[in-house]
């Protein structure tokens, strides 16, 4: 499946067991010897009962990210059309808490989904990266660490993004944003994920992105995020502080494969 071209292998776990995600997700993401993709999400019960079901979710590198939008909404649409739920609020566990899903549900056919991803982080001490020059940045956390400066040259992407990423102030790394104001107000971003490099979406970026844009006054606290892959739609609510993620999500095959 892929939200705006963000594409993820997606394993029912409740059905069928993946003994080892991380070498699973590097040999399946591989793009020229195995499924290709960004990695790998598994699909679960969940653990705790705010939840209805669990995310986890795989880079290609194998690493364990802490959440994912475009997986998230992908994940929506894969249980309600399976029948694994008939709701169309669906509240999912992941590593940085329970997201809530709102599903456009038409002829039984998800149009789209709306994600609560919570309240945005910052952090002062992130905010400009010495080393490296490229422009006052801004660090905002939705679950997982982004950075986000703001250039007229968004394609800085491919020379920056991994010595960013691995830059001795995120020990952790970071996912990194490069956007640009258009004349309409949307931004156009693109993206490096932590752990996955150059991707055509990144939902939590595109959060983080408007955020971003919003704090430094060069954006509403509505926009709308043009990445290489398609186009989200972000609002950062006022009355509880949580921005929200909306945007489609699409099956592209289904196959078997032995592990």
């Amino acid at each position: 499946m892929h939200g705006v071209g963000n594409d993820y292998i997606y394993v029912n776990a409740m059905e069928y067991h993946i003994a080892n995600p991380v070498q699973t997700a590097i040999l399946w993401s591989d793009r020229h010897k195995g499924i290709g993709s960004d990695g790998l999400v598994l699909i679960g019960r969940s653990a705790v009962p705010e939840a209805d079901f669990s995310m986890r979710i795989f880079n290609a590198d194998g690493s364990e990210a802490m959440m994912c939008g475009n997986a998230a909404r992908c994940i929506g649409k894969y249980l309600f059309e399976k029948g694994l739920t008939h709701q169309t609020v669906i509240r999912l566990l992941t590593l940085s808490g329970v997201k809530t899903l709102q599903l456009e549900v038409v002829d039984g056919s998800v149009l789209s989904v709306t994600v609560d991803m919570l309240q945005p982080v910052f952090d002062n001490a992130l905010q400009f990266i010495a080393d490296h020059d490229p422009g006052l940045g801004t660090f905002v956390s939705m679950g997982n660490p982004h950075y986000v400066i703001f250039t007229d040259d968004v394609d800085q992407v491919q020379q920056m993004g991994r010595s960013l990423e691995c830059h001795p102030a995120f020990p952790e790394r970071c996912n990194i944003e490069f956007a640009h104001v258009l004349d309409d107000g949307s931004l156009r971003t693109r993206v490096w994920e932590r752990g996955s490099g150059i991707t055509m979406a990144c939902g939590t970026g595109a959060c983080a992105t408007a955020v971003a844009a919003a704090l430094t006054h060069r954006a509403s606290r509505s926009s709308r995020i043009i990445m290489d892959g398609g186009t989200l739609d972000i609002e950062w609510r006022e009355h509880d502080n949580h921005v929200y993620l909306t945007g489609p999500a699409s099956f592209v095959f289904e196959g078997e494969i032995e592990c």
